[in-house]
């Protein structure tokens, strides 16, 4: 029955929906998107039973929203906020990242209520969530009831419990709980709980109120520790704790001002007031008053106010059997029901009866009435020193006002005091020391001084005078002192071993053995001197030589030393004075030169003295040949041509041998005295300077005085070629080991006979010449396979080009031009002016010839030269002809 009821309600349902409307059916089947619920865990879903840190930064996506719609629509997350509430999250609608966008506080809010929601546009779903919020450590302690001050009595027993400090951390777990200690030294009195909090005093310790009366405690409050922001991390605070100790009855009370003095006059009369004395309370926080009463000494003649201390006369002056009473007087403290407690002390008060002033102040020594006091002391005692050898006491045997009396040294100030400087009736006289310095053996050996003693307040103003001598002994106070602190002198270098340099003095004050002084010397310039340890004579050594041409200065210390060996120092100075003993040298005796005209050449002589103007030289010359002819600059040592010598045709007329080599004889002569000189043979060899151009000729001119330099350039040129051509060399060699093949060596011969129908030529070229036949030189050019091409001057100075018959001539070098032909001066007249010179070529052109041809005749293995080689000599001969008959016009 029940499964036919099923199936009739399945067919009505299924009837019904068939029966509705298609719109309606669309309505029926939209259904709302809904979150996913991943648990507490995940990071993604609804955030159900979502927790975060409150350490989590600002801007850091802590979760996001997931859900969906169950027809596949897109959907959109929201998320809002109760009004009123901080907002501390936002998310993204499409992309539902919730991101943290304000600083989270676990303190001030634990837990964060939002309300998330998912719509597909049509349908929303909205959900209440509750973030929790996560403790991190980032509290610290913080003290209750701030500030704190107790209050301990000093009689609190050691180990008492005084006060209990609280501090609350507002972190949990660990981070929230708090421990104690105290920060400071061991020698702290306090100590403690570190979890409770209450603080007691030390075992075996004490507090004092007269001692210290106020105590500081740093107390830190620490916490257990944990995480912020992925460290571990501890966090403490400190607080002071104000510890006053309360003043307890346990110091009995002391007598301020005394001893005390009375005084009862002859005029004096009962109830009259002598002395007053004063007690107070040891226990200064909490004073009791104080009782006074006397319990001896007083003979019924006086009596002591028991509230005030104030003792008075109690009978006539007259009445009283003694001079001096000794009273003696009870300070007792009064409990807070004015009983008499345990706690006093005692005191005597001097009385003595004055009569009139009949007697003036009297010094006494040992012995009695004494105006003369002396001591022996040495000298420069300590400053607050008592003359221990002085025993004075100065007396005055009257009462009363008229007994006192002031005390005063008369001498020199500030450097002795007496005490005291009031006294009545009686004292013992001191005499201190003030000013140390001022008691000097040196200054003086004695010191007199008159101790003078006034009454102050008597009409007769009686005195007196004692003398006071004090004898002096020396001590070793003084260093000796140098007269200088330098001393600067000089010696000639000349001067033999043992000669005095300087004396050097130094002093010391004191007396006997202390005032002896012993000189010495040290330094890493003493070596070469000595000084007398008692004279202060500073002399060199026995074998020293001074040379100022190897060392002019010299600086030691001289040390003056006492026999306790108080020492100072004082330097020297010493200049070795050069003398003229070096004789001016020159590199050689005999000096060669080569003088262009117009340029000097420079000889040099060097004087090894140390100083001007004994290293100075002065150059001459004293003998020349031909005389007349240079001249001589006397400081640099430059010689030149005299003015009137231009030209190398001046210089060839000026001796008959038309020499160009002359010699003169320069003398160096130095300025010290006396002075010394030395001569040199100088030749010179004159010389027309060459029109050169180009940089090669700056070179050439700049090293005409030093040769070496020249050397070095071609030195360097060689090695720069040799070092080319080994690179070359290496290259090709390693280019034909790379290829591994051999090249094989070719050589072409070809010869060429002469042709039978050529004949040989002749021509002549004008040559002009200034010089004469000399001007004009052969040229040869020497074919051994074409014969000989020659160029001769004929008898009328005009040369001669011939063919001939080919000729095996041995190769020949340049002719040279004589040695006596003058060069052109660099300025000459018009009408002196040279012709110039054809410069003279000859050589030879010879083939090479094996030994495969060596049976071929010489005679018909030549070629002769072809007419184009002669027509290009020819014509390079004629055209530097011209050019230089050109320069000269």
């Amino acid at each position: 029955m029940k499964n036919q009821k099923k199936k009739r309600e399945s067919i009505f349902l299924l009837v019904f929906l068939v029966t509705l409307p298609p719109s309606l059916g669309r309505q029926t089947s939209d259904y709302a998107p809904y979150f996913y619920d991943n648990g507490p865990s995940s990071t993604n879903g609804n955030m159900a039973l979502f927790s975060i840190s409150e350490d989590t930064p600002v801007g850091t996506q802590v979760y996001t929203l997931n859900g969906t719609d169950p027809e596949g629509d897109a959907v959109w997350f929201g998320l809002t906020f109760e009004k009123g509430t901080r907002e501390y999250l936002r998310v993204d609608p499409k992309s539902g990242n919730i991101t943290l966008i304000q600083e989270l506080d676990r303190e001030k809010q634990g837990e964060i209520s939002a309300l998330v929601s998912i719509t597909d546009g049509r349908n929303k779903v909205v959900e209440t969530i509750r973030v929790f919020v996560t403790d991190v450590n980032d509290e610290q302690p913080e003290f209750q009831n701030l500030p704190f001050t107790v209050d301990v009595p000093e009689d609190t027993a050691a180990g008492s419990s005084i006060y209990r400090v609280q501090a609350v951390d507002k972190d949990m777990g660990s981070g929230g709980s708090v421990t104690y200690y105290v920060q400071g030294t061991p020698t702290t009195k306090f100590t403690i709980d570190g979890h409770s909090g209450v603080l007691r005093i030390k075992p075996g310790e004490t507090l004092d109120f007269e001692t210290t009366a106020l105590h500081f405690v740093t107390v830190v409050a620490k916490d257990g520790g944990g995480q912020y922001k992925g460290k571990a991390q501890v966090l403490t605070s400190t607080a002071t704790i104000t510890i006053n100790v309360l003043d307890a009855q346990d110091t009995p009370p002391s007598f301020i001002g005394t001893p005390y003095f009375g005084y009862v006059y002859e005029v004096s009369v009962p109830g009259s007031e002598i002395s007053t004395v004063f007690a107070k309370d040891g226990d200064e926080g909490n004073p009791n008053p104080i009782h006074y009463s006397i319990t001896n000494g007083s003979e019924g003649a006086f009596t002591i106010n028991s509230t005030s201390g104030c003792i008075s006369l109690t009978a006539y002056p007259v009445t009283l059997r003694n001079e001096l009473y000794e009273i003696k007087v009870k300070a007792t403290e009064l409990g807070p029901s004015e009983e008499l407690l345990d706690y006093y002390t005692m005191t005597v008060v001097t009385v003595r009866v004055v009569d009139l002033n009949n007697h003036p102040p009297t010094f006494y020594g040992e012995n009695g009435p004494q105006s003369q006091f002396e001591v022996t002391m040495h000298e420069h005692p300590s400053e607050g020193e008592i003359l221990r050898g002085l025993k004075i006491t100065v007396n005055d045997s009257d009462q009363g006002a008229n007994a006192k009396f002031k005390l005063r040294l008369v001498g020199p100030g500030r450097v002795l005091r007496v005490v005291p400087q009031t006294v009545l009736n009686e004292a013992q006289v001191t005499i201190i020391v003030e000013d140390s310095a001022a008691i000097d053996y040196e200054k003086g050996k004695s010191l007199t001084y008159k101790l003078l003693a006034v009454e102050i307040d008597t009409p007769e103003r009686f005195s007196a005078t004692a003398d006071i001598v004090i004898h002096l002994l020396d001590t070793n106070d003084n260093t000796p002192r140098f007269t200088s602190e330098y001393y600067i002198t000089r010696i000639p270098e000349n001067s033999p071993g043992g000669s005095n340099v300087v004396s050097v003095t130094a002093n010391d004050p004191d007396s006997g053995l202390w005032g002896e002084v012993k000189y010495s010397i040290y330094g890493s310039g003493s070596d070469l001197f000595l000084i007398h340890p008692s004279s202060g004579i500073i002399y060199t050594q026995a074998w020293a030589t001074l040379d100022a041409e190897v060392k002019s200065k010299y600086n030691f210390y001289v040390k003056a030393e006492d026999t306790e060996g108080k020492y100072s120092l004082a330097e020297v100075f010493v200049t070795v004075l050069d003398v003229n003993d070096h004789v001016p040298e020159f590199d050689d005796s005999l000096v060669e030169r080569t003088m262009i005209i117009g340029a000097p050449v420079r000889v040099e002589a060097i004087d090894a003295d140390a100083e001007s103007p004994n290293n100075v030289i002065e150059y001459s010359i004293m003998q020349a040949e031909p005389d007349n002819i240079f001249d001589i600059n006397a400081e640099t040592g430059e010689i030149k041509l005299k003015s009137y010598i231009k030209s190398m045709e001046i210089v060839q007329n000026i001796t008959e041998q038309k020499d160009c080599r002359w010699s003169l004889v320069v003398q160096a002569r130095d300025r010290g005295s006396p002075s010394f000189s030395t001569t040199a043979v100088v030749k010179i060899d004159i010389t027309e300077a060459t029109q050169l151009k180009g940089p090669m000729a700056a070179f050439l001119l700049q090293s005409r005085d030093n040769p070496m330099k020249a050397l070095g350039m071609v030195a360097g040129v060689v090695s720069i070629l040799v070092g080319v051509t080994v690179l070359i060399s290496t290259a090709m060699f390693l280019r034909n080991t790379k290829s591994n093949r051999i090249m094989p060596a070719r050589r072409i011969i070809i010869r060429r006979r002469p042709p039978k129908d050529r004949k040989p030529w002749t021509f002549n070229v004008p040559f002009s010449g200034g010089g004469g036949n000399d001007l004009l030189n052969k040229t040869v050019v020497d074919d051994p396979e074409a014969g000989n091409v020659s160029i001769n001057p004929n008898k009328n100075g005009r040369p001669r080009c011939s063919r001939s018959k080919p000729k095996p001539l041995p190769p020949r070098a340049p002719c040279l031009p004589p040695p006596s032909c003058p060069l052109p001066s660099s300025n000459p007249r018009p009408s002196e002016r040279p012709r110039a010179a054809v410069p003279t070529v000859s050589g030879a052109l010879a083939s090479k010839s094996t030994s495969r041809d060596s049976n071929i005749s010489s005679e018909t293995t030549r070629i002769p030269v072809s007419s184009a080689l002669v027509s290009e000599l020819k014509m390079r001969l004629q055209q530097k002809i011209i050019e230089s008959n050109s320069s000269y016009y």
